[in-house]
């Protein structure tokens, strides 16, 4: 019998994702280790190898297919020394998605004329395979329409007479309505509505409004809900500072010139990693995780350090941060970005970490307040580094002021607590040698 190959899983937490790539065609030998597949997880694209040796019979999920449960049967092999030609030409039909399952056993039912009570129901859902060609329907002066889809279409001024209906016996409805036109009446109704009136739905879900739909990507739809999820259940509390950069900026200039040679060169955010590690070793109870019924407070400083990447957001890790020296945090800080960017990172370098910072600073943006990544109870947000009056030496000046909020979860770090690690923070940023000791 062939051998199924099936859709691994990637991560912890992967439950479905994307063929983005077959690497082979059906015919083609493997051997352990040859690249099967390119598929995309939440956060990146992974290369998925083979286990066997053998022939590939059939491929059983299209390239590009999404959805795809984890488990889902993507290929069949036929090991060596197999009868390729005993197998059968294409494998049993691949587990769909419920979303899928659920439409096409829809469509196969025969579709009874819905009662009045659960018409919206099922106007929400009735998309015919194909439009009828035959005129609208319509009896004598009155046109078949669910009463969902005359609510629409009285909203948005659609003549009902003028649109055909794909639901049973003719009958119009919801789906039938997009990209009907509205009348001119029902435009200057519009335009004449009394301020502050909501709009009807079919405007309120884009209307007339020149719009392009995008389909939401699997790292988009993760982040989503995981940090809906993280607003909704954990309870956030803010604490910033302004930071007067000027000693970390001459010491980066410094070392800068002795790592010349080196080809490394230090960026500001490096340095932040590093005095946020720093801080978290001196103020361990800033360094934990929420559970649930239990508190995990770590002995290492794992720094995730936010990275924009198309279509979303990863968060490579700089693992051992207070421990490393400045040169080796911008070397892996630097790469980690660059593959991250590529959608080549390994799980292992985006998944973890005890606590996060966040830097808009490039942007010019000032201050702001950045979402905790759960489990971890902290996340700094660091602004730009700008001209201001300060005081210095007690007395008023001019400094390089930066400011930095962080984020903490109140159900493991207590106010104090975090205060104590903004505290740390700010002194190892205004006196950054205390880093290298």
């Amino acid at each position: 019998m062939p051998i199924e190959i099936k859709m691994p899983a990637l991560s912890p937490t992967m439950e479905e994702g994307t063929l983005a790539k077959w690497l082979v065609k059906e015919g083609d030998k493997v051997a352990s280790g040859d690249l099967l597949a390119e598929i995309e997880t939440d956060k990146a694209t992974m290369e998925f190898e083979a286990v066997d040796e053998g022939m590939i019979v059939s491929l059983a999920v299209a390239e590009g297919a999404d959805g795809v449960k984890v488990g889902t049967v993507i290929a069949l092999l036929a090991a060596e020394g197999e009868d390729a030609g005993a197998a059968p030409s294409k494998p049993a039909k691949a587990e769909k998605s419920e979303k899928a399952q659920a439409t096409e056993s829809k469509q196969a039912a025969p579709q009874p004329r819905p009662e009045p009570e659960v018409a919206k129901a099922a106007d929400a859902s009735s998309v015919a395979p194909e439009k009828a060609s035959a005129a609208p329907a319509q009896k004598g002066d009155r046109v078949k329409a669910s009463p969902l889809a005359k609510r629409l279409a009285e909203a948005s001024g659609i003549d009902l007479s003028k649109v055909q209906g794909s639901g049973p016996g003719g009958r119009v409805v919801k789906a039938d309505l997009e990209g009907a036109a509205a009348s001119p009446a029902a435009v200057d109704k519009a335009a004449s509505a009394p301020a502050g009136q909501a709009p009807a739905p079919a405007e309120a879900a884009g209307g007339e409004i020149p719009h392009e739909v995008i389909k939401l990507s699997s790292m988009r739809k993760v982040i989503a809900r995981r940090l809906t999820e993280s607003k909704q259940t954990v309870p956030h509390f803010y604490l910033t500072m302004d930071c007067n950069l000027d000693a970390l900026l001459r010491l980066r200039a410094e070392l800068n010139a002795g790592l010349e040679k080196t080809g490394v060169k230090l960026s500001v955010n490096d340095l932040l990693i590093k005095a946020l590690a720093v801080a978290l070793v001196e103020v361990p109870d800033a360094n934990v995780a929420f559970t649930g019924d239990t508190l995990l407070k770590y002995s290492r400083v794992d720094i995730s350090m936010a990275v924009a990447i198309p279509g979303g957001l990863i968060t490579p890790i700089v693992t051992d941060a207070a421990n490393k020296r400045l040169s080796q945090i911008a070397t892996e800080a630097k790469d980690l970005a660059a593959r991250a960017r590529d959608g080549k990172l390994q799980p292992h370098e985006y998944q973890g970490g005890t606590a996060s910072i966040s830097n808009l600073g490039m942007y010019g943006i000032k201050q702001f307040d950045a979402v905790i990544n759960p489990p971890q109870a902290m996340i700094l947000a660091v602004g730009a580094g700008e001209k201001r009056p300060h005081i210095v030496d007690d007395a008023l000046g001019m400094a390089t002021v930066m400011s930095a909020t962080g984020s903490f979860d109140h159900r493991a770090v207590d106010g104090a607590v975090g205060a104590e690690l903004m505290q740390a923070f700010k002194r190892l940023v205004e006196k950054p040698l205390a880093m290298l000791a």
